[in-house]
């Protein structure tokens, strides 16, 4: 696969506590990200019309909590659990059950103890990352569509497996569920390098107190995109590639750059993503984004009191404003045409990847159960080790916020 690479701010870098989706590398890494995310989309069009002889790397998002770190402290030798937090100035990794007890509670900590009882005997060497998916009290029973599963339900997708199958089995003895997916390698918590997409589970010991698995992709043999798909995936690159040509490098280096610029553009695309819409006409989109930049402002400006601090957002203002000249508007036009093509591109490869989940996904409605897709796909860079996010976002972000939909949290056990 030719070679991406992970957008994230310092402090996250090769760390895998947020991933940045495929059409957002446009906007967070300049030229170098656009290009790149034509490039991984090509590689998968490629791989999945079996053009190349050797696969690029794709894992599976699941959608569990929490996240989950484990392993040894570089520092002391000492086996630890943690949760994102092992990656903040001040590292918190727990461990004993006082130091869990001591930063978390509730439903939390006793995820947490039971991952510091269930892993510490595995032989994990080094740190490793996962998503909790059950403990047995998350495990129920259910009738769907007259079949009998048994479920579980960390999130807003429920997992199901029919009774009476070997995974069922191995499900139900097992005190805790894990998908692992990163591991980390470095002498201490700050300088560690992730590594996306590796062989975990078949590594550690085996135990039926733990059920474990990768997040690799099942069955990969069997995704192939037929001579439609395939054309259209090309077509939408192709004019991905002509629309990047028409960008103006300067404006791409001023979005990835200016954090303050940045920031805005992608908290007004993603007022989009809640709201289940695709940018559709990127000229109004720019218009629309401009006017939602100015009332932002306003509206911080009129909460302060100060003249100071009143002038301090107009000339905030002022500066971000400048960026939205008249060439610079039909510049950022093309940005989200481009984004709209490989979302186009992307979405027809997750739709080929959907068929390959050998467990079924529900969501959880109040007037029943409903099939959905599994979370989203992501992407690796072997090269240079970084990896990029797949999802239908408008799906899963409908799925998220609607209250139609019962979360695992709203409903537990």
């Amino acid at each position: 696969m030719k070679s991406f690479k992970t957008f994230e701010q310092p402090l996250q870098e090769a760390k895998n506590t947020h991933m940045t989706h495929i059409e957002d590398l446009v906007l967070d890494g300049g030229v170098k990200g656009a290009r790149q995310a034509i490039l991984a989309l090509r590689s998968l069009r490629d791989m999945l019309a079996g053009n190349t002889p050797t696969a690029a790397d794709i894992t599976v998002k699941w959608d569990g909590a929490p996240a989950v770190f484990a392993g040894i402290d570089p520092s002391d030798g000492e086996f630890f659990v943690a949760k994102k937090g092992i990656f903040a100035k001040s590292a918190k990794v727990y461990k004993s059950h006082d130091d869990i007890d001591a930063d978390t509670k509730g439903d939390l900590a006793k995820k947490l103890k039971l991952a510091y009882d269930n892993l510490k005997d595995l032989g994990i060497e080094g740190v490793i990352q996962g998503d909790f998916m059950f403990d047995k009290k998350d495990l129920s029973a259910a009738k769907i569509d007259g079949t009998s599963y048994t479920t579980f339900h960390p999130n807003t997708i429920l997992y199901a497996i029919p009774k009476g199958t070997p995974l069922e089995k191995q499900i139900k003895k097992a005190k805790i569920g894990i998908v692992w997916h990163t591991k980390y390698s470095g002498s201490s918590f700050d300088t560690m390098q992730a590594e996306f997409g590796v062989e975990i589970a078949s590594k550690l010991k085996k135990t039926s107190k733990v059920w474990q698995v990768d997040a690799t992709l099942p069955q990969q043999e069997n995704a192939v995109l037929d001579a439609d798909d395939t054309k259209a995936v090309t077509d939408a690159l192709s004019s991905a590639g002509r629309i990047f040509k028409r960008i103006a490098a300067k404006t791409l280096k001023e979005i990835e750059e200016d954090s303050e610029l940045n920031l805005l553009i992608n908290t007004f695309n993603n007022t989009k993503v809640r709201a289940a819409e695709r940018i559709t006409d990127p000229k109004k989109h720019v218009t629309d984004l401009i006017s939602w930049v100015n009332q932002r402002y306003y509206k911080q400006k009129e909460k302060l009191s100060t003249d100071k601090g009143k002038a301090g957002v107009d000339a905030k203002k002022d500066r971000i404003m400048a960026f939205f000249s008249s060439k610079n508007k039909k510049n950022l036009e093309n940005v989200f045409k481009l984004q709209n093509f490989i979302v186009d591109a992307k979405l027809i490869i997750i739709n080929k990847l959907n068929g390959l989940s050998n467990i079924d996904t529900f969501l959880k409605t109040k007037s029943g159960f409903k099939v959905t897709n599994p979370e989203g796909f992501v992407a690796i860079d072997r090269m240079e080790g970084g990896a990029v996010k797949l999802v239908d976002r408008l799906e899963f972000s409908t799925n998220n916020f609607s209250a139609d939909i019962i979360k695992g949290w709203d409903n537990p056990g």
